[in-house]
């Protein structure tokens, strides 16, 4: 029997920290021996860093660094950058054709993080509500059944399920 496979990752915004390795890296480490794992360096998800890209092109390198340091292996396990698989993208415009604007904007994450934005009179730019459509293109892509996240990251987690739900049921079971 196939192992189950796991979907996690990280936005790369600078150089990994003693808090990454206890909050996900260690447990990430552990995971690898259990499930098909899917690590993905999410740099397009990375908007508060979009005059800075050369920053997040780096950022790429030293997450990718940084997973090799902490044990993380490349030979049992995928690692993935966002940007370097258009598929990704691809179902992020298909997704977002079934997803109202609404729903995203009553997303609590979002909701919290838009607040953020609008104190800064910098305005919400489109792109932010498209992130967390990226997240659950992520998610269904490779087809995780389990996708270990912090509790920030939930309300994404259900978003999933619901998208999955929807366009199985008007198009036929698709995604796990």
């Amino acid at each position: 029997m196939s192992r189950k496979r796991i979907l996690t990752g990280i936005r790369p915004t600078g150089q990994l920290h003693l808090g990454h390795y206890a909050g996900a890296l260690e447990n990430w480490v552990r995971l690898q021996k259990e499930y098909e794992c899917f690590f993905l360096i999410a740099d397009y998800q990375v908007s508060d860093y979009a005059d800075d890209i050369d920053h997040v092109r780096r950022s790429v390198w030293e997450v990718a660094l940084d997973w090799l340091a902490v044990g993380l292996d490349p030979e049992g396990s995928h690692f993935v950058i966002e940007s370097l698989v258009p598929q990704h993208t691809e179902l992020t415009a298909v997704l977002s054709w079934f997803m109202p604007l609404g729903r995203l904007q009553r997303n609590p994450t979002l909701k919290s993080e838009m607040a953020d934005l609008e104190t800064g009179k910098k305005g919400v730019p489109v792109g932010f509500f498209i992130y967390p459509l990226m997240q659950v293109a992520n998610i269904l892509l490779p087809g995780a059944h389990l996708v270990p996240v912090g509790e920030d990251q939930l309300p994404h987690i259900e978003m999933t399920r619901e998208i999955a739900r929807k366009f199985d049921r008007d198009f036929g079971e698709t995604f796990i």
